[in-house]
């Protein structure tokens, strides 16, 4: 059984000031950091979803092991990349996919494996953290992604299909191994040159 990663890294990152995908964190790119954790996370294929100033990212990224698609949509929002992602994945043999936000650092490839554990056609999963809370890495099983595909709207992914099919929803722990908070605007330890 393989599991695909996939790494939406499409945006503008309008209220960051500039691509997400084409931000330093501690030495490298961030679309090169989410594209290494997946495939450290035992991920195969790993596609990377990109719109805005793709070609730049294309330019600058060492993207070597992933699989890049472009989403000429990519200012409709994030719905829009994750039905590119999962349409280019169909014609793979994996039988779920792991969902990253290239803005989330702080994700590491133990997550993805605790994530990608719990694999299977059926199965929807996201890791938890505090009390209720869950977040990224989240597992999309292929038997859902028609419906995901469907639902898939604006900004908010795959957030409606996983809140219709809750009761199905399982949470993975993965608090003690990551820092699930996404960078919508710069703070410290964001570099904007290789360190």
């Amino acid at each position: 059984m393989t599991v695909a990663g996939l790494v939406l890294a499409a945006g503008a990152g309008r209220r960051y000031g500039r691509p997400k995908a084409l931000v330093y964190h501690h030495g490298s790119l961030l679309v090169e950091r989410a594209g290494r954790t997946l495939r450290a996370g035992g991920c195969d294929p790993v596609l990377v979803v990109l719109g805005a100033a793709g070609d730049q990212v294309r330019a600058v990224a060492d993207l070597g092991g992933v699989r890049v698609v472009d989403n000429p949509g990519w200012a409709s929002g994030m719905g829009s990349s994750l039905r590119v992602g999962l349409t280019a994945l169909t014609v793979t043999r994996s039988v779920a996919v792991v969902v990253l936000l290239v803005d989330m650092p702080g994700i590491t490839a133990e997550a993805v494996r605790r994530v990608a554990a719990v694999a299977a056609p059926d199965v929807l999963a996201a890791a938890g953290y505090a009390p209720g809370r869950r977040g990224h890495p989240v597992l999309l099983g292929r038997d859902h992604w028609a419906g995901v595909l469907e639902s898939a709207v604006g900004d908010t992914g795959a957030a409606g299909y996983l809140r219709a099919h809750r009761d199905r929803l399982r949470i993975v722990p993965c608090a003690d191994v990551a820092d699930d908070r996404d960078l919508d605007m710069p703070v410290d330890g964001i570099e904007d040159h290789r360190g």
